[in-house]
């Protein structure tokens, strides 16, 4: 079935974001974006109220007819309506939920992972063996209140009496839902086949109890479709059920509403699949920074929920630590200005930099905010422990093996960008800059960023499992993804090892598309861009004898890389990145880093105003 037009909202937070997809000679394109605040608290207590208005400014914007008083018309006739609407949502908070495991290093990762990747921000992790006694454990689920709770354990046809006990702790402690009052608590069981019938008899009449296939049905594999698939399920049913409006806008959309995080991480695992690349995504907010990636197949997500750019500003500044962030700022600043700043920050969540300092401290922040998630992100993907592996003397040495982090900056093929700090930073060369900074790309890796946060919409439209519509969003998603919600920065370049100071550590023979040419040498410390446009560029990649630039130690790449908006960005400056302590050479060191890329007007000639 051909769509003609598609309108899709996210409700966050803070604000409801509306885009209008159209068919445009054959070809799916974004047309027209517009905003409102959200209306899910007082005084409007409607969520509809705010898809509403943003859609009217839709409506003015594209200059077409799309509502009928409170209705959204559909389908499209006569250039009036929409085909199809869809919707994701995180007001409210999102998708709170515990989980609880037998063992805390197995199934309770295996739980927290398929919690994680339903879109949910996970509150705690309960396990017998997490060093609480069961009195502790009950105090703590009767304060959290959660949305939903997640419990596995065992595999099948294992040991029954660890996760009983759990059963017996959830029991007592008798949760209570987050919001509504006169329903139960829904509640997964997603452990030990043989224990169904005993969780069945602790549980059954006091939540809302669902059985679905084991988490982890051997010690060798994850089964975490269909607790992640329970977990929307429940989502919809029950937690948005609950909020102000949602049963109104459940009956408007043509798909269901997906948890906006869920969202994301969805599309992310769609492109890395259908390219067959390893990807990592991320999405800084005002309170938390999302982290997904796919490696090897595998799809991770994981949730910083005490590091953001407003809210949670003052956790990023006690968890890096006031040196970390100071190491960023090419300004000769005091400490005490420097945490006044931030403290400011917190103090007032919602304002956006009124001076280039102020800008520059902020993408400061915004660098430890992203470096410590993706520490957090990289010790949650891992193998899965328990597992035996064959191994090696060599390995065995290495102290490799099971529960080792799946995440290998070598085999990185794409960077993915979005939040507020990223999406709309005054220059693009500054979005790339914190991500190469932050999470330090090793090899190639594209770098892009979401134009204008629109990836949860387009995750749930390629989610439609309606089978005459399926096949068309799914292909309205990724051409609107590729042509119109990621711009491509370019592709940054940085050659691993150990070599002297100031040693030529790269060759870099290029062809352009016109037929021009160009070589570009590479010395340990420098730090160079190149404007490329986005089109295939033959390289000839050839490192020093000790460098590896993603073919092995010494092994010339001959490949096809991409430029984009900042180009090409050659980095010799080394992992892990590391700067000087001294003020002086600190300073010298930013700053030429800053003008290589153009990355803001003249740094030297900025006074801070104290």
């Amino acid at each position: 079935m051909k769509l003609n037009s598609i309108l899709a909202t996210d409700c966050g937070s803070t604000t409801t974001k509306a885009i209008l997809i159209e068919n445009i000679e054959g070809e799916y394109r974004l047309t027209v974006r517009g905003e409102a605040p959200t209306t899910v608290e007082a005084p409007f207590e409607d969520v509809t109220k705010g898809v509403l208005n943003a859609v009217m400014e839709v409506e003015e914007l594209a200059g077409r007819k799309l509502l009928d008083g409170d209705n959204i018309m559909s389908p499209q006739k006569d250039g009036v309506g929409v085909d199809i609407y869809i919707s994701t949502s995180s007001a409210g908070g999102g998708l709170q939920m515990m989980v609880a495991g037998a063992v805390k290093s197995m199934t309770g990762e295996s739980a927290e992972r398929a919690a994680l990747s339903a879109g949910s921000i996970v509150m705690d992790v309960i396990a017998s063996n997490d060093g609480r006694l069961p009195h502790e454990k009950i105090k703590r689920i009767r304060q959290l209140r959660p949305d939903m709770i997640l419990l596995a354990g065992g595999t099948d046809g294992g040991t029954v009496s660890h996760v009983v006990e759990l059963a017996e702790i959830l029991r007592a402690a008798n949760p209570k839902p987050r919001l509504g009052q006169n329903y139960k608590l829904p509640v997964i069981y997603a452990g030990n086949t043989k224990a169904q019938k005993q969780i069945q008899e602790v549980l059954g009449d006091i939540v809302d109890l669902d059985m679905v296939e084991n988490i982890r049905p051997t010690l060798e594999g994850e089964n975490l479709g269909p607790s992640r698939d329970k977990v929307h399920d429940l989502f919809m049913e029950h937690v948005m059920a609950q909020a102000p409006g949602y049963k109104k806008l459940m009956s408007w959309t043509d798909a269901p509403i997906m948890p906006t995080p869920g969202a994301v991480g969805s599309l992310i695992e769609m492109i890395a699949k259908e390219q067959d690349i390893s990807v990592v995504g991320v999405d800084i907010g005002g309170a938390t920074t999302d982290i997904f990636s796919v490696f090897s197949g595998k799809f991770n997500r994981t949730v910083s929920a005490n590091l953001g750019m407003s809210y949670s500003v003052c956790n990023v500044l006690a968890e890096a630590g006031l040196d970390n962030v100071l190491r960023w700022v090419p300004l000769d600043i005091d400490r005490k200005e420097l945490t006044n700043r931030i403290g400011n920050k917190m103090i007032r969540p919602t304002t956006v930099p009124q001076s280039l300092e102020e800008l520059i401290i902020e993408q400061a922040i915004a660098r430890e905010a992203l470096r410590l998630s993706f520490e957090q992100h990289k010790a949650f993907a891992v193998a899965l422990k328990g597992v035996q592996t064959t191994r090696t003397i060599s390995d065995a040495f290495e102290q490799s093996g099971s529960g080792q982090s799946l995440v290998n900056m070598m085999e990185l093929d794409l960077l993915v960008g979005s939040g507020g700090v990223l999406s709309h930073a005054p220059r693009r060369a500054q979005s790339a800059r914190m991500m190469i900074d932050a999470f330090q790309p090793e090899g190639i890796t594209q770098l892009a960023v979401d134009s204008i946060f629109m990836m949860p919409q387009l995750g749930v439209l390629a989610n439609i499992d309606k089978e005459s519509l399926s096949k068309e969003a799914r292909k309205a998603a990724l051409e609107v993804f590729h042509k119109d919600c990621l711009i491509r920065l370019g592709t940054c370049i940085a050659p691993v090892g150990k070599t002297k100071s100031k040693a030529l550590i790269l060759t870099a023979d290029l062809t352009f598309t016109d037929g021009t040419s160009k070589t570009i040498q590479l010395r340990e410390g420098d730090f160079i861009q190149m404007d490329a446009p986005h089109e295939p560029i033959k390289a000839k990649l050839t490192p020093a004898k000790k460098m590896d630039i993603g073919g092995g130690v010494g092994e010339i790449i001959q490949t096809e890389i991409y430029g984009g908006v900042t180009g090409l960005v050659f980095d010799g400056r080394g992992r892990p990145l590391d700067i000087p302590t001294d003020q002086g050479k600190r300073l010298e060191l930013l700053r030429k880093w800053s003008e290589a890329v153009s990355e803001y007007p003249d740094v030297k000639a900025i006074e801070v105003s104290i």
